[in-house]
């Protein structure tokens, strides 16, 4: 029996010539290979040609890994060209891998499906990603949800990402990973908040801080802690009692499932401050706080951690008035209030700062009695009288018809000026409703008596008086109405009509006579007038008993009218 003959290596090419149509159609096809030899940092590859070729070991190996390649393994390769110069077949793993790599790329690209790979490379604007072959770009806000500084830590580490767009022509291909962290982070958070509840106990991280509050990461799902809810006493600013990274326990208020927004709060596992507050601070209690807050209608007054009350503006000063808060207290002070009403429902407290001093009007009815006489400065002058300042900075008021005997009206206002200091008394004070009564023309002796004490005056203006003469002088004479009247002066030109009667010496001290006031100086004294009287009694007799036109003297007019005053 004859030996058959072994299929020689000119045999495998005459086959593969056959099965190919010739060594020429091996160009631009991945084919299977074997290796046949290593030497230093290639693999020797027969591919069933005429020769062999010589693959970098590198290219077996995945980014920032080493090749694990042994002579016997079969591997894919891409034949580039069947020969080149030197005779040697041009073959390429990277080029087989990244036609492998296409394939299965596009597939899952259609499925919207998520591929492995590995970034090993920085360039403009992203990275470079190894996704089993092919090439792809990670732009650089596609890296993670938020801004990363150093993306060190995550290269040469397969991870899964998303294909966004791909090109094969182009050979372009865009990934994100940051569509997968949130996708897996959709997913976390869905199943997270199914298994939370309203009213759990849970631990958190402090992620960040803002104006209105804490976020708190609760393990992959943000919670909203807002500053309302850090404790029962006032916090201006969440960093007043947070700082980022801090543990804290807190408890779930609310759950939105369809927004997924939790609602935090702190001060709920702390004991409620108002519990019992109406009966820690009844009604008429003075009690010691700290100013936390001045608006423009008061200020809160802290009475212990969570327990704030409000003095308003009204409740602050017993003499301020219309005055900003702000000029009466200071933030951080300390102050005596005293309860004025409670409402534990609402959560309010009303103090008052002012019933925690002496009322000054009580102090001063005590220190000053009705029928006392005050001394003060004018403070300001009204359409119906003056406003004294008197101890304590409380105001009295004069009525102008308590300014001076027989004045009234703006003639009695006009008698005295802002800031003079003057004297009065006191007429009525009523603490109830802050008002003090005083009257200045019950000093002029005279007049009719207040509590006791003779005031003076006790004459009008216009009125016609009998006066003493007390002392003559060369300007005129000082005069006395009545036995214990006011005292005032007749002026020389005053003491009658006619020339000859205008002379001080022709009186006497002792003498009476009647005579008109017919005002008051500065010093609320009347002043008096014979030449006044007489005139008003002509026109008064004229108007009565006729005139000079109709045939009667002036003589005869006069005549009848001393005549019918004398039958008085």
């Amino acid at each position: 029996m004859a030996t058959q003959a072994q299929p020689t290596r000119d045999d495998f090419a005459a086959m593969l010539d056959d099965m190919f149509g010739g060594a020429d159609s091996f160009e631009g096809r991945v084919v299977l290979g074997t290796v046949t030899a290593i030497e230093n940092d290639l693999a020797v590859i027969d591919v069933g040609l005429k020769s062999e070729g010589r693959v970098p070991l590198r290219e077996f190996a995945a980014p920032g890994q080493k090749a694990e390649l042994n002579v016997g393994d079969e591997v894919e390769v891409y034949v580039d060209r069947v020969e080149n110069m030197h005779g040697e077949a041009m073959l390429s793993r990277d080029r087989a891998r990244r036609e492998a790599a296409w394939d299965k790329l596009e597939t899952e690209f259609a499925k919207s499906a998520r591929v492995e790979g590995v970034i090993f490379g920085r360039v403009k604007g992203g990275f470079t990603v190894d996704l089993s072959g092919a090439v792809a770009f990670l732009p650089g806000s596609q890296v993670d949800i938020r801004p990363v500084r150093d993306v060190t830590p995550l290269m040469d580490i397969p991870q899964p990402f998303q294909i966004l767009k791909m090109d094969r022509k182009r050979g372009n291909i865009v990934v994100s990973r940051r569509a997968v962290l949130e996708e897996t982070r959709a997913e976390q958070r869905s199943g997270l908040i199914q298994s939370l509840g309203e009213g759990q106990i849970i631990d958190g991280v402090v992620k960040n801080i803002t104006d209105y509050g804490a976020f708190v990461d609760l393990g992959g799902i943000d919670g909203l802690l807002h500053v309302t809810d850090l404790s029962y006493k006032r916090v201006n600013h969440p960093s007043e009692v947070l700082n980022i990274g801090d543990t804290v326990r807190v408890q779930i208020i609310r759950i939105n499932k369809d927004t997924q927004r939790i609602s935090l709060g702190m001060k709920q596992l702390e004991s409620d401050p108002w519990d019992g507050a109406a009966a820690k601070y009844p009604v008429g209690a003075k009690l010691s706080g700290r100013v936390t807050n001045i608006t423009e209608y008061g200020a809160f007054v802290e009475l212990e951690a969570g327990i704030e009350g409000l003095v308003h503006v009204s409740e602050m000063s017993w003499t301020k008035k219309n005055v900003h808060p702000g000029k009466i207290v200071s933030t951080s002070q300390e102050v005596d209030v005293v309860v004025l009403e409670v409402d534990a429902e609402k959560r309010r407290i009303s103090l008052g700062l002012k019933q925690a001093q002496a009322n000054p009007w009580e102090a001063f009815a005590s220190a000053h009695p009705i029928g006392s006489t005050v001394e003060g400065e004018v403070k300001n002058a009204t359409e119906f009288g003056l406003f004294i300042g008197l101890d304590n900075d409380v105001d009295g008021m004069v009525h102008m018809s308590d300014i001076a005997w027989g004045v009234s009206g703006e003639d009695a206002l006009a008698l005295h000026r802002k800031g003079e200091t003057v004297s009065a008394v006191v007429l009525d004070i009523d603490p109830e409703k802050e008002r003090i009564s005083l009257g200045m023309k019950q000093l002029e002796r005279g007049g009719p008596s207040v509590g006791g004490v003779t005031s003076g005056g006790g004459v009008n203006k216009n009125q016609v008086v009998t006066v003493t003469v007390l002392e003559v002088r060369d300007a005129g004479l000082e005069v006395q109405a009545g036995d214990d009247g006011a005292t005032g002066f007749i002026k020389r030109t005053d003491l009658g009509r006619d020339r000859d009667e205008q002379r001080p010496e022709r009186f006497q001290v002792g003498q009476k006579f009647d005579a008109m006031v017919t005002g008051f100086d500065r010093s609320k004294k009347p002043t008096f007038s014979v030449k006044a009287m007489q005139i008003a009694e002509e026109k008064q007799a004229v108007a009565q008993y006729g005139s000079s036109d109709s045939g009667a003297s002036l003589g005869d007019i006069l005549g009848e009218a001393l005549k019918a005053r004398g039958q008085k």
